[in-house]
């Protein structure tokens, strides 16, 4: 019986490990894999220098829920992807669908999945990705060594609900990048919004701490007390930050002629640079321009970025009418581009209060420029204030328009922009992808360490009754708990689509946003606003269908 079912095995190769359990550690298998003790030996005297052997020709498959769009989860796992690829892994990525591609892997021979799924109507850059079986990606890539997520959250979920349904499940390591409750606690209506943040934190802590999950990255002291309230495991928690290339964003980027052109009389030359989008803090940037524009201070707006959406954009542009003159956007910008726009400004401005790093904090200050921020979320352990730049109450309006006043000195703009390029120079793409390196092998190293751990009685269970568990008992089970995983995926997909779907819609969404600020919709240049935001509703509502 068990020659039948090893030969079972060798015929299907590609499907889930469904026969696989923790009572074959002394398979065959698992000992061609790793002897522990001299792995063991070798991992602990090699030099964390250098990158782990233990990796090379390792499958890894990577799961993130963006690439290809302009944002920083998207450019963080493309320097992983480029460090692991170029160190001798093999790799398989697995992301939604995205009609964006300006960010992409150099390497063309890295296998790469994409998911269908439904963009987010205020953000098509993200896609809430429609249910899937995880057996499906593992016939369309490989069945990995090591799964790593980044940025989890409709994609990275699936995985994780699934991968805790195997007898033995992948060792799963997650780089939490995105604040979702942050994003709900902005983007929708009040109750929506806190059953949001409930829903998930107690989705996170249930699947942050399933047995497989090794290791989960985090990249600022805020995240890690978010984790620990929802329930992931402290021992597993590793702060990691965010490297920056210093050779592309550099104070030798500086172009005067440009900067000549945006500020013709000598004015400051603010710069913005990120996502166009209501959570991103604008209409507190709007209100630091206004006061600005009151006092009479010379400066430019450059804000750097778009959103695939023209309504949500055109909203954000609407809040800078009034200062208009004074404002300039670009557009998206990349590359030499966006490193010239960084290092030809004086001053980098930083209003979101719901990024958990912040790499384009650090560009700036790569860029030999400092930096004035909310002190909320990543930026609070980047800016090292009165040194590389200052941090401000998240509301407090004034204290950060006077900064911005100080600038004007000179002298101190010239040494906060040489502190700013120091403190960047010392946080490098190959020191934070090596660190995650590490953290793989280790990962990888104690999986395979325990599923090797003697246990003689059941492994003479295992050895005498293993052809009848393998071949009929266990693949039931499993696979009983994977379709319900999935179902349940399904319905909790619904639930987030609907919602999506209404609070996308542009009727909706416009007339929501302005109920929940009726105190400020009648100031004068909200006005034309809130009246047309309610023609279009009614119009629209009382507009036979076609």
């Amino acid at each position: 019986m068990e020659k039948a079912a090893a030969e079972q095995q060798q015929q299907q190769p590609q499907q889930l490990e469904l026969m696989v359990t923790d009572d074959q550690a002394s398979a065959t298998e698992s000992d061609a894999q790793i002897q522990p003790k001299s792995k063991s030996q070798s991992l602990a005297t090699e030099s964390r220098d250098d990158f782990p052997s233990f990796l090379k020709g390792k499958r890894l498959l990577l799961v993130t829920e963006s690439l290809g769009p302009v944002n920083g989860v998207s450019r963080t796992t493309l320097m992983l992807i480029e460090y692991l690829r170029k160190n001798g892994m093999q790799l398989a990525i697995v992301a939604p669908h995205s009609k964006q591609s300006r960010l992409k892997p150099s390497v063309q021979d890295t296998s790469e999945l994409r998911l269908p799924g439904y963009p987010l109507p205020y953000n098509p850059d993200l896609t809430v990705v429609y249910p899937f079986q995880l057996e499906d990606v593992y016939k369309q890539t490989f069945k990995p060594d090591i799964v790593y997520l980044a940025s989890p959250a409709s994609t990275g979920f699936q995985f994780l609900l699934q991968i805790r349904q195997l007898q033995e499940p992948p060792v799963v390591l997650l780089n939490f990048q995105t604040d979702l409750s942050a994003y709900s606690e902005i983007l929708f209506p009040g109750p929506v919004a806190r059953f949001s943040v409930w829903l998930l934190g107690v989705v996170q802590g249930f699947l942050f701490s399933h047995r497989s999950v090794h290791t989960i990255f985090y990249p600022s002291s805020g995240i890690r007390r978010y984790l620990l309230k929802a329930g992931a495991p402290s021992s597993r928690l590793v702060q990691l930050g965010r490297g920056v290339d210093t050779e592309l964003f550099n104070p030798s980027q500086r172009d005067e002629a440009y900067h000549k052109e945006l500020a013709p009389n000598g004015e400051l030359v603010l710069v913005c640079v990120c996502r166009i989008a209501p959570e991103k803090g604008f209409d507190f940037l709007a209100q630091v321009a206004r006061r600005l524009v009151e006092q009479s201070f010379p400066f430019k707006l450059l804000i750097v970025g778009g959103n695939l959406n023209p309504e949500v954009e055109a909203d954000v542009r609407r809040l800078f009418d009034p200062v208009k003159d004074h404002v300039i956007f670009t557009g998206f910008l990349t590359g030499a581009s966006l490193a010239r726009a960084y290092a030809s400004s004086d001053l980098f401005l930083h209003c979101s209060i719901t990024e958990t790093f912040g790499l384009v904090v650090l560009e700036a200050m790569a860029s030999g420029v400092p930096v004035i921020a909310r002190d909320e979320g990543g930026p609070s352990d980047i800016i090292r204030h009165g040194t590389t730049g200052y941090l401000v109450p998240p509301q407090d309006v004034d204290t950060f328009v006077d900064l911005v006043h100080r600038f004007s000195d000179k002298p101190l703009l010239s040494t906060m922009a040489v502190d700013a390029r120091q403190y960047a120079c010392d946080t490098t793409w190959d020191k934070i992808n090596k660190r995650v390196a590490w953290q793989l092998a280790e990962g990888l190293h104690e999986h395979l360490r325990l599923k090797r751990k003697k246990r003689p009685i059941r492994n003479w269970l295992a050895n005498r009754y293993y052809g009848f568990k393998s071949g009929v008992v266990q693949p039931i089970v499993v696979r009983f708990r994977l379709n319900f995983a999935i179902l349940l995926v399904y319905i909790v997909w619904m639930m987030a689509a609907i919602v999506l779907i209404i609070y996308g819609n542009k009727v909706f969404s416009r007339t929501g946003h302005l109920l929940r600020n009726i105190p400020v919709i009648f100031q004068e240049n909200h006005y034309q606003t809130f009246k047309q935001g309610f023609r279009e509703a009614f119009k629209q509502l009382t507009t036979p269908q076609k």
